[in-house]
This record gives structure tokens, C-alpha cells and sequence, in this order.
């Protein structure tokens, strides 16, 4: 590659994430998840669209989806409440690994009986199209106001069947069905426990690391954050283990630590996941060849009709039900199992593993992928209306991010009011703050001023404060606990914190 092309790669690259970056603001608007629009422009730019772009390596895409999930696993751990996630561990669990199994089976069937696929392209497809997409889940449901144990159930559901999903399609694309399906089960169980174990390790260790050590710029921190995530898959992949879930545990472990600088690492984070998201989806469009897609078209609507319709909500039923949730929450949970990048990146294993017909198995779950995520998709916030999973109002939580002055042992708090804070209104000394912390600074609209005693806080205010190192951890808890209980938080036994 000489300089001149690089300079064309870099033209042809900004233009690109221009327009994803404006398809982003017309999805939103729509309510069309925005993977469709970043697919399109990927099969535009290919050799059936205005690009003429011929683009045929499954391999290097594999390898690309590959990373690209790991940013995007990373980013959703990141943002995953701990609070919100930890009641539907349980019935996560359930959905990933018994969930999946049902609907591999049931998928598999309707594949062979309806479409005539031999039994391993079969498996193969009701593997690749079994496990709910990751980068789908976070980016439609974060913007549906749901109740916290739908959201965290089904977050945590995409962040964990990723793994057990991709050993069955390696096991399926390089031995065709099992005869001894035990061992699967065996070898499934063991990765994901040693995955399990490394993420929440490196997590717990680089979280320890990162509030004990303070780096000389606070831009090293998102960095640093990242790093930690991508060794915990590098770590987990290497040992054998699922590094999928390793890199989505060790995210989680960190993004609910309160590390330093927390906002910062959070935009840069984010600003990566779409980077890996608009990076993705436009590959895997250059991979498609429409003209080869009409052949496929039926028996992807047949496939995914049966995923969508029997498959799902019988995985959802038998998993959940146990767990006494009510069947509204399950209708919608059956309905909000997302496809996205996961399958399509998946179904490029038979292709490298050289299985028959594996270029039908691709053009198969592209269409289906398609199709029902411009279905699911913009219903969702109708069906969640119509079954009344509406999320309340509530208070909005704190923004707070925290730098460390290792010299003075102490930490500075950035805390942002937002609109919905049960802080408007508070008094100063109505914080009741731990002795060694007090707010030193206040932004109101763009002037700042010390704070009297007296002083109301106002929605909007930004604040500034200053915090021993012994007192840092409950300053911000009851910084927190105010945020959604108001001054009389831990006295009525609301919003928690010091009392």
C-alpha cells in the first residue's frame, strides 16, 4: 500500500462513518435499529451496489466480526447495572444456556422439515441464529423504558449466550451433529466456567488497580479500562475458556468499581462500540451478494418464522417460568430476542471450515437477520405499551466522576445534577455528608460561586467535592442516596446511603 492509497482508504473510511454517523440520528427517528442502515451502506458499496466493491473473505471478516464483538461485549459490560442485573442472573443463566438448547433444537427441526436442509446445515443454522445480539439488545432497549428485570434479564441474556452459541457452531461446522452429546455439554460447561472465572478476576483486578493507582492524565483511564477488557477475552480465549464471557464479566466487574474518571471512560467506551458496530455491519454487507440472495429469501422467512414464533417463545416459557414471571414480561421478553452481527458473524464459520452449502447458510440467516430485526425492532416500545411493562417515572441517578489526588490522599467529585434528581431543592448541610468531605464549588448556568451552608441545589448545578481518601466511598453513596430519596434519604429508609 503506498501513501496515495492510504490517502483514498482514509477518504473512503471518513465518508463512510459520516453517513453512519448521520443514519444513526434517522434511525432514532424512525425507531429502525441503526444496524440496518450500516448494512446497507455495506451492500451498496459492494459489487452488486454503486461502489462495486468485491469483497469474498470470510476469513478476515470472521476475524474483524471477532474483535468488533469483543469492543462491543466490553462497552455493553460497562454500562450493565450490577443492581439491575443481579435479580435475573438466575433466569439470564436459564435463557443462555437451557434457552439456547431449545432453540437450536426446535429451529434445527423447522430448517430440515420445512426448507429440506440436511441435518448438519440444519444444526448449523439454529446455532448461529439461537443466540440474541449483543450490540442490538444495548443499542434498542437502552432507548424503551422497561422495567429493570426485563432490561437486565435479557442485557444479561446477550452478553452471556454469545458463548455457548459459538461453541456449537464450531462443534457443528467442523464434526457435523454429535454423537455424544454429553461431552458437548461437558466441554460447553468447562469453557464457561473458565472464562467466568478469568473475567471476574481481571475485573476485579484491574478495578483494584485502577482506584490504587493514579495515572499521570486522566485520558489513560478509558484506555486502561479497555486494555484490562480485551486481555480478560485475550486471557479466557487462550486458556481454553469462553473469552466472550470473560471480556462481558470483567467489563461488568469495572463498570459498576466507581473508578476515576468514570464519564470520560464511559464516552470513550461508547464512542468505540460504534466504531466496532458501524465497522461490522458494513463489512458484513460487503460480504453479501444480493443477486444471490433471491433463492434464500423464502426459506429464511420460512426459518425465521418458526425462530420467532415457536422456537423463542418456547425457550422463554420453559426457562422462565420456574422463576414465577408473570406472562406479559415473557411475551415480550419472547418478542425482544434480537437478532443482529452475532448471527452473520457466525455464519462465516461453516464458510471458512468449508462446510457444503455454507454460502446458502450465510445468504440464509443475512435474510432472515434482515428481515426480523425490521420487524421486532420498531414494535417493541408498541408491545410494550400494549402489555403495560411501561417503566415508571423515577429518580434520576447522579453523575459523578471522581479524580484522584494521590499526593494530598484525597479525591475530587464532579457531580452532575440531572433533570428527574430528588436533589433539587436540597440545602448544603442538608447533604449530611461525612466529616472529611465538602462541597467546595458550585456551577449554576455557567457562573461559579462558593456555597454557603444555605445554599440550594438546583437541577443542572454542577459540584465540586472535595474528599479524604478513609471518606471517598460514602461521600458518594450518600452524594447517590440524596440523588434519588432527597434530604431525608437513610432517615425514611429511602435512596439508601448514610443515615
Amino acid at each position: 500500500m503506498t501513501v496515495h492509497h492510504l490517502n483514498q482508504l482514509l477518504l473512503v473510511c471518513s465518508v463512510v462513518l459520516l453517513i453512519a454517523v448521520a443514519a444513526v440520528r434517522l434511525s432514532s427517528r424512525s425507531g429502525l435499529p441503526s444496524l440496518l442502515v450500516y448494512l446497507a451502506i455495506g451492500v451498496a458499496m459492494g459489487q452488486d451496489g454503486v461502489g462495486d466493491i468485491k469483497f469474498d473473505n470470510a476469513e478476515l471478516t470472521q476475524v474483524i466480526g471477532y474483535a468488533a464483538l469483543v469492543v462491543i461485549l466490553a462497552e455493553g459490560g460497562l454500562g450493565t447495572k450490577w443492581k439491575e442485573v443481579r435479580p435475573a442472573l438466575p433466569a439470564a443463566s436459564a435463557l443462555a444456556t437451557a434457552g439456547v438448547a431449545v432453540s437450536v433444537g426446535v429451529t434445527a427441526a423447522g430448517a430440515h422439515y420445512l426448507t429440506g436442509l440436511e441435518w448438519r446445515q440444519a444444526l448449523i443454522v439454529g446455532a448461529v441464529v439461537s443466540s440474541t445480539d449483543a450490540a442490538a439488545v444495548f443499542s434498542v432497549l437502552r432507548r424503551i423504558p422497561l422495567p429493570a428485570r426485563i432490561a437486565g434479564t435479557l442485557e444479561a441474556e446477550s452478553g452471556f449466550n454469545d458463548a455457548p452459541v459459538v461453541i456449537l457452531v464450531v462443534a457443528f461446522s467442523t464434526a457435523g451433529p454429535i454423537e455424544h452429546w454429553y461431552l458437548l455439554l461437558g466441554e460447553i460447561a468447562l469453557e464457561l466456567a473458565i472464562g467466568a472465572a478469568i473475567g471476574l478476576a481481571v475485573g476485579w483486578l484491574g478495578a483494584w488497580g485502577l482506584r490504587h493507582v493514579a495515572l499521570p492524565a486522566s485520558g489513560l483511564y478509558p484506555i486502561a479500562v479497555l486494555a484490562i477488557a480485551v486481555t480478560a477475552y485475550a486471557a479466557g480465549a487462550m486458556a481454553h475458556g469462553s473469552g466472550f464471557l470473560a471480556v462481558y464479566l470483567a467489563s461488568m466487574v469495572m463498570g459498576n468499581a466507581r473508578l476515576p474518571h468514570w464519564p470520560a471512560t464511559r464516552g470513550f467506551a461508547d464512542g468505540l462500540g460504534w466504531l466496532a458496530q458501524i465497522g461490522m455491519f458494513v463489512l458484513l454487507g460487503l460480504l453479501v451478494t444480493p443477486h444471490e440472495l433471491g433463492d434464500d429469501i423464502l426459506p429464511a422467512l420460512l426459518i425465521g418464522l418458526v425462530l420467532t414464533m415457536v422456537a423463542r417463545p418456547l425457550s422463554v416459557v420453559l426457562c422462565l417460568t420456574p422463576f414465577r414471571v408473570p406472562w406479559q414480561e415473557q411475551a415480550l421478553m419472547s418478542w425482544a430476542g434480537l437478532r443482529g452481527a452475532v448471527p452473520v458473524i457466525l455464519a462465516t464459520i461453516p464458510m471458512v471450515e468449508g462446510v457444503g452449502d455454507s454460502r446458502r447458510i450465510f445468504n440464509i440467516v443475512f435474510v432472515l437477520v434482515v428481515v426480523y430485526t425490521l420487524v421486532q425492532g420498531p414494535t417493541l416500545p408498541w408491545l410494550a405499551g400494549r402489555l403495560g411493562l411501561g417503566k415508571g417515572d423515577e429518580a434520576a441517578d447522579l453523575g459523578i466522576e471522581s479524580a484522584p489526588l494521590e499526593r494530598l490522599r484525597g479525591h475530587l467529585l464532579s457531580v452532575s445534577i440531572p433533570p428527574g434528581s430528588r436533589m433539587h431543592g436540597v440545602e448544603i448541610h442538608e447533604l449530611r455528608l461525612p466529616a472529611g468531605s465538602a462541597v467546595t464549588l458550585v456551577v449554576r448556568d455557567g457562573t461559579s460561586f462558593v456555597p454557603l451552608p444555605t445554599t440550594g441545589l438546583r437541577r443542572g448545578d454542577e459540584l465540586l467535592v472535595v474528599a479524604t481518601d478513609p471518606v471517598r466511598d460514602a461521600a458518594e453513596a450518600r452524594l447517590r442516596a440524596v440523588g434519588h430519596g432527597g434530604k431525608l434519604a437513610g432517615w425514611l429508609h429511602t435512596g439508601g446511603g448514610a443515615g
